[in-house]
């Protein structure tokens, strides 16, 4: 069966909205403009659904000089990049980067949602965070995202997961940049090397997911599934896994509809 590429999704800003995209350019980062902007505490540390769920409810919208993000019963924020100026070192997990803060009226509005003080901010163009070297022993940045510039899942895989749940979940709760059709369940478990149109990927770590996938993607509402019944059988040394992780291994661009190959 021939198996290519049905979704490609962005995500503006680590944690929050996604954006369906029927082509995008793949730069060093990954996809172009993939989780480049955050949210800091004054530490620095990075925020996420984790602990605010209600950053699901945040949308993110692209224009010409940044970013425009909405939230219920708000005004919309615009984040523009001609007005980052102030260096903040961040910290995503244990890596640490620089980023550029944005100015105080981004801090206010984003405060005033969570409920805690907080901050937003972009890593720039000359700002380099190396992925995890124990599963890619080569120089590769990654913008804000936890730990790899891409995560794939197959739509099988969706499928035999939503069998087992007596309510089924869409793909968003899994928040993967690309989705792809005509492999069978979990089949991508197995795969080491592949080509999409003209992208070759390395797929380097299954994809240990968290309590952000209980979280409702409308109501914010946290529950048990689906993680709980992805624990009972998709549980190994990384944790309870969905998807895998991939690294690219050259630019370009990808588009719906492309061919998928697996090389290795």
């Amino acid at each position: 069966m021939t198996m290519e590429l049905t979704q490609i999704t962005l995500y503006p800003a680590k944690s929050m909205g996604a954006i369906s995209l029927e082509r995008s350019l793949v730069t060093s980062f990954g996809l172009h403009n993939d989780r480049r902007w955050m949210l800091v505490d004054d530490a620095g540390m990075f925020l996420t659904q984790r602990k605010f769920s209600i950053m699901r409810t945040i949308h993110c919208r692209l224009v010409d000089q940044g970013v425009v993000f909405t939230a219920p019963d708000r005004e919309p924020l615009v984040a523009n990049f001609e007005h980052l100026a102030e260096p903040m070192l961040v910290q995503v997990w244990r890596d640490s980067v620089e980023g550029l803060k944005a100015p105080q009226i981004a801090s206010d509005w984003f405060s005033s949602l969570l409920g805690v003080r907080c901050h937003l901010v972009y890593m720039p163009e000359n700002a380099f965070r190396q992925v995890d070297r124990t599963f890619f022993d080569a120089d590769q940045r990654v913008g804000f995202a936890d730990g790899f510039p891409f995560l794939l899942i197959s739509e099988a895989s969706l499928r035999d997961l939503n069998s087992r749940l007596a309510t089924p979940v869409g793909m968003n709760r899994f928040r993967p940049n690309l989705v792809v059709s005509g492999a069978e369940a979990y089949a991508e478990d197995q795969w080491k090397r592949i080509r999409i149109g003209t992208i070759e990927f390395r797929v380097v770590k299954p994809c240990s997911r968290c309590v952000m996938t209980t979280i409702d993607e409308i109501s914010g509402e946290k529950s048990r599934e689906p993680l709980e019944t992805l624990a009972s059988y998709r549980k190994n040394v990384f944790g309870v896994c969905f998807g895998q992780n991939l690294v690219h291994l050259n630019a370009g661009e990808l588009k719906l509809g492309d061919r998928v190959e697996v090389l290795a």
